[in-house]
């Protein structure tokens, strides 16, 4: 449940919105927040949304037990007021050790607010279901260590994080994408691919997005006879809430 702060509950795991889905898509289905929400599936922390976008405070750091940043149709590399805060916030989070975990945008974001580099990908945009690829690092990784080694994702995006801060260790790629994953820090995680998309949510992009792939020479309905089931990336939400709760519990 998408709860707002009590200071009787413990401390929120605060979901940051950085952009909204098609309105096509919202009406029917409800927006990024609700289904991040929907696969975190925490039944002892409070959920807390914040949207830097309209003025929001952003929590202090000891007021929280961890963050999810959504995805955007905004680009990082356009460096908007808002996006520069939160990235200013998310660098002080990971110096405190606080579980982060950024969905596309937030994957960008947090490559960029820690030193890296966030831009336009140089093969363009990566839609659809697509084959994501472990590191070896990822096997003792604690949020991707016992995926299998090859599993499927739904992606949508026209920029990437080009270059990961220093220390960073990367976690996944796929023959588009470098860094599908990254870790840096114990606990701060950058993913490209959309855990919290289902198969009607990548349908649903693929059919808004219908013009601009077919004057890109890619085949709309090819992508969307390829959209299929995601369940190991999608467990990564869940995975992500049990880290957050057994940090919390741990503080």
């Amino acid at each position: 449940m998408i709860a707002g702060m009590d200071n009787h509950r413990p401390h929120p795991l605060v979901i940051v919105k950085l952009g909204d889905t098609h309105e096509a898509l919202r009406a029917r289905r409800g927006d990024f927040e609700n289904w991040i929400a929907a696969g975190l599936d925490t039944q002892t922390l409070p959920i807390l949304v914040v949207d830097p976008r309209r003025g929001d405070a952003l929590p202090a750091p000891d007021t929280l037990s961890g963050v999810v940043l959504t995805g955007s149709h905004a680009m990082v590399s356009h460096r908007e007021p808002w996006s520069e805060r939160t990235g200013e916030w998310l660098a002080r989070l990971v110096a405190q050790d606080t579980p982060v975990l950024g969905i596309c945008y937030g994957h960008q974001l947090l490559a960029h607010a820690l030193g890296g580099e966030a831009g336009d990908h140089p093969q363009g945009m990566e839609i659809g279901t697509v084959t994501v690829t472990l590191d070896e690092a990822a096997a003792t990784d604690p949020l991707l260590g016992g995926l299998p080694a090859e599993f499927q994702a739904h992606v949508v995006h026209r920029q990437s994080a080009l270059r990961l801060p220093a220390g960073a260790v990367r976690l996944a790629s796929n023959a588009h994408e470098p860094v599908q994953a990254f870790r840096v820090g114990a606990n701060a995680w950058g993913v490209q691919f959309h855990p919290e998309f289902d198969a009607e949510a990548m349908r649903g992009y693929i059919d808004l997005l219908a013009d601009d792939l077919k004057s890109g020479g890619a085949d709309p309905a090819a992508l969307r006879d390829g959209v299929g089931r995601t369940d190991a990336a999608a467990g990564l939400l869940g995975r992500f809430a049990r880290i957050v709760e057994a940090h919390h519990h741990r503080a």
